[in-house]
This record gives structure tokens, C-alpha cells and sequence, in this order.
């Protein structure tokens, strides 16, 4: 009987003992993984603090520094909140997006709309009411092209579009769109032009009455609609001209024949003295 408690101890030792040894085996394995596995270094990158509209210059407070993998850090990124600051926006960005280097302005570039145009290109303002600007639906970041209605040298009205796929830099004094896409009441927008493109604008709204055809903001195809003038729109076409009748050619009626000549000789015989006539040949015309 002692015998068998003994084997019967030995058997659950031996269990025990192999269960501790799978054990220290697997911590040690582990241990050893995690001694051998990369460190991945960690930094700091710099994101804004809350939302930030187009052409505001950068604060403290607009900014603050989060920790980041370096290996993943994205190109133009900044480490430093004042490597930032003093510099504008050229596009709005939201809480918690990253400051790139592309998204500001140079710091004497100043600040407000102007640093949203690019070089090269133009802002110019246009007077609009309710009708012009699409009942207030044209907002900042819309493209749209501009239709103008004048007169021509033959004092006949025409319409037809000048400009196309311009995008809206700013309606009024806004240059965000509203956040619910509601229309707003503005008396003026201003469009990103290049140089020869403000000129047509200006003299558009000077010489005749601009409107605003809102389109899709992926719909850059350009399209070159014929022009309409007052008369082929209330007028229509013009009548397809009548054919002319055939022309019958009757046969010419054959020439009356001339009269023939009458020749009268006198013939005196003695003292006999008589006249007869004589009719010449016929001459037809």
C-alpha cells in the first residue's frame, strides 16, 4: 500500500513538474522575443487644435504637438508648434489634421483671402443679386461659368458664355461655405481669374448683365455652346425658302410668213396701155 502512494506521488510530481518546466519555457521565450523586437523611435508632430478657416494667421492655441511614429511621418510635417506660428492658411483645416507645409502661406505673405490665390492668377468681384447667383446657392469652393447677355452692333440682344469652370473664392465677405449647405444672401462673389479672364469679367459686367451657371465641382469638361440672340429665340428659324415651280418651255409658235412683194409693170402696146402685177417669192423669218 506504501508502495503505491509512493508511485501515485511520484507520477503527480512528475505531472507538476513538467507543467512548471512548459511554463518557464514559454516566459523565457517570450522574454527573449521581446528583447530581439525593434524599438520604433517616436516623436512629435504638430496638428490643429480645433478647426481653422482659410487665411487666418496660426496661434498657440490654434496648435499642439502629438506623439507620432517617425517612421511615418508625413512629408512637410512639422515637430514644433513654433515653427508654425504667425503664418496663414491657404485652406481651412479641421481639429486634429496635420500641419503641412503646403497648406500655409509664407510669413509675409500677411494674412486673409489673399494668400488663397495662387501666383499667376487673379480675385475679382462681381455684383450679384438673387437671380445672378442661383438663389444664393454659389458658395466658396463652387465652380461656375459666366454667362453675359448685350447688344450687338446690329442692336440685336445675345447671350453667350464667356468663362467656364471658374471656382468661387468668396460670397460676400465668407470664404467657408456654409457647414449645412444652406443658401446665403451675399451682393457680391469673388472668382479665381487668371489676368486676360478679369478683363472679360469686368467688361461683361460693364457693358451687359452677367449670370452665374452653377455646375459640378467634378465636372471640368469646358463645352462651347453656340450663342442665342433675341431673334433666333422668339423668332425661330427662318422658313425654309419656297421651291421654285419648274419652268415649262412651250414650243415657239413657227414664224408668220412675210407678205410677198407685189411688183406692178406697166405694158404699153401701140396705143394700148395696160398693167399687171406680179407677186414676188415668199420670205420666211
Amino acid at each position: 500500500m506504501d508502495q503505491k502512494r509512493l508511485v501515485v506521488g511520484l507520477l503527480v510530481a512528475l505531472v507538476f513538474g513538467l507543467v512548471a518546466a512548459r511554463y518557464v519555457y514559454v516566459q523565457l521565450r517570450n522574454a527573449k522575443m521581446v528583447a530581439i523586437k525593434p524599438v520604433t523611435p517616436v516623436g512629435r508632430i504638430v496638428v490643429a487644435a480645433k478647426r481653422i478657416e482659410l487665411g487666418e494667421r496660426l496661434t498657440s492655441s490654434d496648435l499642439r504637438e502629438i506623439t507620432w511614429p517617425d517612421t511615418t511621418r508625413p512629408a512637410g510635417s512639422f515637430t514644433r508648434v513654433s515653427d508654425c506660428l504667425d503664418r496663414a492658411l491657404i485652406t481651412p483645416v479641421v481639429e486634429n489634421e496635420i500641419i503641412l507645409e503646403e497648406k500655409l502661406a509664407p510669413k509675409e505673405a500677411g494674412g486673409g483671402l489673399s494668400v488663397a490665390i495662387p501666383e499667376g492668377t487673379r480675385g475679382i468681384s462681381v455684383r450679384v443679386d438673387d437671380v445672378v447667383s442661383v438663389a444664393g446657392f454659389v458658395a466658396p469652393g463652387t465652380m461656375v461659368d459666366v454667362l453675359v447677355t448685350g447688344q450687338t452692333s446690329n442692336g440685336d440682344s445675345i447671350t453667350r458664355t464667356i468663362l467656364q469652370d471658374l471656382r468661387v473664392l468668396a460670397v460676400g465677405q465668407k470664404s467657408e461655405p456654409d457647414r449645412e449647405g444652406k443658401p446665403q444672401t451675399y451682393t457680391v462673389v469673388t472668382l479665381l481669374v487668371t489676368p486676360e479672364e478679369a478683363e472679360k469679367v469686368t467688361m461683361a459686367s460693364t457693358e451687359g448683365k452677367i449670370h452665374l451657371a452653377l455646375r459640378n465641382t467634378i465636372d471640368t469638361k469646358e463645352v462651347n455652346p453656340p450663342p442665342v440672340s433675341r431673334t433666333s429665340l422668339f423668332a425661330g428659324a427662318p422658313p425654309p425658302a419656297a421651291a421654285a415651280a419648274p419652268r415649262i418651255r412651250r414650243p415657239s409658235a413657227p414664224p408668220a410668213p412675210q407678205q410677198a412683194d407685189v411688183y406692178v409693170i406697166d405694158v404699153i402696146r401701140g396705143d394700148k396701155h395696160e398693167s399687171q402685177s406680179f407677186a414676188g417669192q415668199q420670205v420666211h423669218q
